[in-house]
């Protein structure tokens, strides 16, 4: 691009700033969001004067840039929900991280206590997502007898857990061991 170009883009680029203005508080309705659309617009012309090409039309490249924005950060700004005063933010909680690679290692012991059987029915059924039939034909047996290895390996999955009741779950949820896996296996065939 020759010098003489870029002056003469430059003119054109401050020339079409009024009618940027006026689009862009048509489009937000608030004076400050319009000045920092035109702004944005501006600057992310600028970084790609490049790609515009000499001889068509400026304002509509700045019209469309100026749009573009305009909807990119509409439709961000429409999954978000107002909290000024932190009251929703206030009531979001989530149980601690720290304990989980404990509660998963405490998991996979008690896994690895489970008669083979078991551990192979709990898994091709709970963790692989096989049917009891499909898990049966694997292992050669009956499909009565897949039911009840799946049935006794999650009974003593629980007990070895210490999860006969919600206490086991330590209360307000403090207890997530291997949360997708465990649970999966321990409601494998509900």
């Amino acid at each position: 691009m020759n010098p003489q170009g870029s002056s003469s883009l430059k003119a054109e680029l401050l020339g079409a700033i009024p009618s940027l203005r006026a689009f862009a508080m048509s489009l937000s309705g608030n004076i400050d969001r319009a000045d920092d659309l035109v702004q944005e617009t501006l600057v992310k012309a600028w970084t790609n004067l490049g790609s515009f090409t000499e001889g068509t039309n400026m304002s509509a490249w700045l019209f469309t840039i100026l749009r573009n924005i305009f909807y990119s950060e509409y439709r961000k700004r429409r999954r978000e929900v107002a909290d000024p005063e932190g009251q929703i933010a206030a009531r979001l909680a989530s149980a601690p991280s720290q304990n989980a690679h404990m509660d998963f290692l405490d998991f996979q012991e008690a896994l690895q206590q489970l008669s083979p059987d078991q551990r192979e029915a709990l898994i091709l059924v709970g963790a692989s997502g096989m049917s009891y039939e499909e898990a049966a034909d694997i292992c050669g047996c009956a499909v009565g007898t897949m039911k009840s290895r799946v049935n006794r390996a999650r009974n003593r999955l629980g007990q070895l857990l210490a999860m006969a009741s919600e206490e086991g779950y330590g209360g307000e949820g403090q207890w997530q061991a291997a949360e997708s896996v465990g649970d999966k296996l321990l409601r494998a065939g509900e």
